[in-house]
């Protein structure tokens, strides 16, 4: 699995948005079980540490619960589900409008093109 991680930002964020993308996805189905903290965390290539700190933010958020004689498991709230997976396709969104600001391209502009796109 390729984490992509970067300096730019801390990288806990990056580790819960990437992990919450793999929920909403379906790589981690709901009511299954969720990895280890030390699982992930080599995978990654990360601190136990940092890792936890994503997945604490991810229990707090309700996406993974803690049972303690059975480990994690994904939620089962297809609400919870549908509603992170259109905030961070929201937040998807928004950073392609940015750059797409940036090229000098307004929303009309940026409609057309995509539309172009998908016509090809």
């Amino acid at each position: 699995m390729e984490w992509n991680l970067d300096d730019s930002r801390p990288i806990w964020p990056q580790i819960k948005e990437k992990l919450m993308k793999d929920i909403v996805s379906g790589k981690y189905p709901k009511g299954g079980a969720f990895p280890t903290v030390r699982d992930l965390a080599e995978e990654a290539k990360v601190n136990r540490n940092t890792m936890q700190r994503a997945l604490g933010e991810l229990e707090n958020e309700g996406l993974v619960i803690t049972n303690r004689t059975a480990g994690r498991t994904v939620t089962t709230d297809d609400d919870l589900l549908a509603e992170t997976r259109k905030t961070l396709a929201g937040s998807s969104i928004e950073k392609f409008m940015e750059e797409m600001e940036a090229l000098g391209f307004d929303t009309e502009q940026t409609i057309r093109l995509i539309k172009e796109n998908i016509e090809k």
